[in-house]
């Protein structure tokens, strides 16, 4: 009967029990699904990894601009890596990590879903976050604009009151001047 129509006999479900037959043109058949597969990959979204690296000792205009960059990445549908690199004697003070890391958090935080949580892996401390399509839908319908990001939240190592740089104030090389004088003199006393 199929081939007085030139059509294929194709076996539809071989474990059906009586085994399901069809009468069809097998290659139109084969051409409409591949049609269909190729839709179907074109209406998912790639979803990819993105991963931003900090430091520790990050200063205030490069943690905006990297955390910039982290939001403008959960925006556009990514995932998010947040990676803390540690060197040296940092690795004595993981918790100046969190506390960036936090800080990250404070900024995008409404708009993501933590994936992992933040965890020290060798020298580098590392989470994951995903962008959460509810709040994000939320934001796009009510028209709103991304939320500038706080001032001052960020402690600079710079601010310290106990570090010295070649930039403070007068009082403040008064104090290195006379430090330097009591060393020469206790230098001038143990010499012969």
């Amino acid at each position: 009967m199929a081939r007085g129509l030139e059509l294929d006999l194709v076996e539809v479900a071989p474990m059906a029990n009586p085994p399901v037959c069809r009468i069809m043109d097998y290659g139109k058949f084969r051409y409409e699904e591949a049609q269909k597969a190729k839709e179907s990959r074109k209406k998912s979204t790639n979803v990819s990894v993105k991963e931003v690296k900090f430091r520790p000792k990050i200063g205030r205009g490069d943690f905006d601009v990297k955390v910039r960059k982290v939001d403008q990445f959960i925006h556009e549908g990514h995932k998010v890596k947040v990676t803390l690199q540690f060197r040296g004697r940092e690795m004595a003070h993981p918790e100046l990590g969190s506390r960036i890391l936090d800080q990250v958090l404070a900024v995008v935080g409404e708009y993501v879903k933590i994936e992992t949580q933040a965890r020290l892996e060798g020298r580098n401390m590392s989470m994951v976050l995903s962008p959460d399509k509810k709040a994000l839908d939320l934001r796009k319908a009510a028209g709103l604009a991304p939320e500038p990001l706080p001032e001052g939240e960020l402690t600079d190592e710079s601010d310290d009151d106990d570090h010295d740089d070649d930039h403070d104030t007068h009082e403040d090389h008064d104090d290195v001047v006379e430090v330097s004088a009591v060393e020469a003199d206790v230098a001038e006393q143990a010499a012969p």
